[in-house]
């Protein structure tokens, strides 16, 4: 997303022609897109986008068993809290 967002931004600064990417070459301003699809694609041929996916998602799982154990009165192993009498 990073080198999306830096592309984007060289893109507008060139075609605005303020600063010095107005004088740089069009290579050096589309690298960061190319740059970005090889991050894509080494990121989805490792596992790395499914696996982030995966941990987010237990995390919420997770979070929602703590409330839900909160709710009933119980801790995190799913034993009642005792009462003060």
């Amino acid at each position: 997303m990073y080198f999306v967002v830096l592309g984007v931004l060289l893109l507008v600064m060139k075609l605005a022609e303020v600063g010095p990417a107005a004088e740089w070459g069009w290579i050096a301003i589309l690298w960061p897109f190319g740059a970005a699809i090889a991050w894509w694609m080494f990121a989805d041929a490792t596992g790395y986008t499914k696996r982030k996916e995966i941990e987010k998602m237990d995390e919420r799982v997770a979070k929602r068993r703590e409330e839900s154990l909160a709710k009933l009165g119980m801790d995190k192993r799913g034993r009642r809290k005792k009462r003060k009498v």
